[in-house]
């Protein structure tokens, strides 16, 4: 598979002129060069896509996205296109490399956008005014790399980047909220697939639950899940876990046939000091210290 870790070998892949090395603007029409369906990236980008008839390979899976909507990626995913015959294609998008940002504000909050984590069918779906505010960010952009670099270029692109993420993660959260009855029967799903997997033996045979296993289960990219609890309830997906883990030790704990060494292992732990520490962290109390309380009351 062919690996695209640069901004010169991005641009000549599709036949664009390289601008600046480290940033590029692309705007795909029915004439972009399309040599390879799929490849490696080692770059961070946004696309707006603008019309139907596109299908936007992401890892083992694909979508075919509705007009208007915005799909990331980043370092270290496969990413690929096909287009459908005789259905034109139209989008734009910001590309950039990881070291552009280095050193700047924006590195440290890269973190803040998961969704460049999220699946191909996770993507943004926008209305039009959403469309046109990202599409004169990025044009703004397109505009910049047009001049000669000097010594405010990179300042002006990192802010504009950042104006078009924090726009993305905006536009995000109203999409969780509109998709509100979905979001909640999800979050149900999530939370028998996590009683299930409690009280039907799994965590003692593959070990503490983690995001990333009922995120699978879901179809959901891990990140998406996490964005969906906290949306919903206030609680990341790993402190959703955690406060269901709690109350089945809690649960167990009150049957004096289990010592503590079996209740660590029926709920995932290896090693039962490692459940001792899980358990007073989120409790103030051990174990055993609980199970007296308990028994005294």
């Amino acid at each position: 598979m062919l690996t695209i870790d640069t901004i010169s070998a991005y641009n000549d892949l599709h036949g664009f002129k390289t601008q600046h090395p480290q940033v590029a603007f692309a705007r795909f029409t029915p004439e972009t060069k399309r040599s390879v369906e799929q490849y490696e990236f080692g770059l961070y980008a946004l696309f707006l896509k603008e019309t139907k008839g596109c299908v936007i390979n992401y890892g083992m899976t694909q979508y075919d996205f509705d007009a208007q909507t915005v799909v990331s990626f980043a370092p270290g995913q496969q990413v690929g296109y096909t287009t459908l015959e005789g259905v034109p294609v139209r989008s734009i998008g910001i590309v950039f490399h990881p070291s552009f940002i280095q050193g700047t504000p924006l590195e440290k909050k890269m973190k803040r956008y998961s969704y460049f984590a999220y699946s191909s069918n996770e993507a943004l779906h926008l209305s039009e005014d959403e469309v046109q505010t990202l599409r004169h960010s990025m044009e703004w952009i397109e505009q910049e790399l047009a001049h000669p670099i000097d010594k405010f270029s990179k300042e002006l692109i990192v802010t504009n980047l950042e104006l078009i993420m924090d726009y993305c993660l905006r536009f995000y959260e109203r999409q969780f909220i509109t998709r509100k009855a979905l979001n909640v029967s999800t979050l149900e799903r999530f939370s028998e697939l996590l009683s299930e997997y409690l009280l039907q033996g799994e965590a003692a045979t593959h070990g503490v639950p983690t995001v990333r296993y009922f995120a699978q289960r879901i179809h959901l990219s891990p990140n998406y899940l996490g964005d969906l609890v906290k949306t919903e309830t206030g609680y990341s997906a790993q402190e959703f876990i955690a406060q269901r883990l709690v109350q089945y030790a809690e649960r167990q704990l009150q049957d004096e046939q289990l010592s503590v060494k079996e209740i660590a292992l029926q709920a995932g732990f290896r090693h039962p000091q490692h459940f001792v520490r899980f358990f007073k962290k989120h409790t103030s109390l051990t174990p055993t210290d609980f199970r007296a309380q308990t028994s005294a009351r």
